[in-house]
């Protein structure tokens, strides 16, 4: 499993990949079940699986014959963490920006 620092945010770029994440984020599927609920092939599919769980984001596990797949709860922790820093950041930003735009009220009142 890959370790995560950054999270390449462009694995969920492509429409149908964004839809497979979605569904998963719902529930376990298999491929098939996913390529009914969607306007593409098994094929497809598997290809998106594919690119999904080398990003780090699915994880298979098999069942018979069948692979179901499911989030990565650390792919999606490391989605969660680069967003949340990301809000720090801006918080930060937008605190300091504040703090320089305050008017000192004993610089108004000499």
């Amino acid at each position: 499993m890959a370790a995560f620092r950054d999270v390449d945010l462009a694995i969920l770029g492509d429409p149908s990949r964004q839809a497979i994440f979605e569904l998963l984020a719902r529930q376990p599927c298999s491929v098939g079940e996913l390529a009914e609920r969607l306007p593409i092939t098994r094929q497809a599919v598997s290809q998106h699986l594919r690119v999904l769980k080398e990003g780090g984001l699915v994880v298979a596990t098999a069942e018979g014959t069948r692979r179901i797949y499911r989030l990565n709860p650390e792919g999606v922790a490391a989605i969660q963490a680069y967003f949340q820093r990301i809000w720090d950041d801006a918080l930060t930003s937008f605190q300091k920006a504040a703090d320089a735009a305050a008017i000192d009220p004993e610089q108004e009142h000499p």
